[in-house]
């Protein structure tokens, strides 16, 4: 691009961008990505994932402060991860507390842990397999067992 457009000052580069983020197509891409970001500890690394957040809030919203951005973040957090948040802190709080939290939840809690299907019980003690017991058929099709057989 700056080969096409040739040298400039700063200004005229920041209204170029301001000018191409502020159109409505733009914004309605930004908005829902921010809707459908949850953060995953499996998937994402806290800080990338907040300052991504962050990012597409003050590009939607330029005015905001960080104090509700903080918050519109933790609303994305979700389920255990959110309570736990919201547990070690008042409302008006740090970004750089938020994402210490974060991380400090994930990597002393069972929430980065993945879920398995196979509890460790099952793997020691297994269950013995039912494939030569068979069952019993003393009466016919259609007969009680203690009805009489004719």
């Amino acid at each position: 691009m700056r080969q096409q457009q040739g040298i400039h000052d700063w200004l005229w580069w920041k209204s170029e961008i301001i000018t191409k983020l502020a159109n409505n197509s733009e914004k309605f891409q930004m908005d829902n990505a921010f809707e459908k970001a949850i953060f995953n500890s499996e998937k994402n690394e806290p800080l990338t994932w907040f300052l991504k957040q962050k990012y597409r809030l003050c590009s939607l919203h330029p005015d905001m402060s960080d104090s509700m951005t903080n918050i519109k973040t933790l609303r994305k957090c979700r389920g255990q991860l959110e309570h736990y948040i919201n547990c070690r802190f008042a409302e008006p709080f740090k970004t750089e507390d938020f994402i210490n939290a974060i991380e400090d939840i994930i990597t002393r809690t069972i929430i980065s842990q993945a879920f398995n299907r196979n509890p460790i019980e099952s793997k020691i003690f297994p269950k013995p397999s039912r494939k030569h017991i068979r069952p019993e058929r003393n009466f016919l099709k259609g007969h009680n067992m203690g009805a009489p057989h004719i």
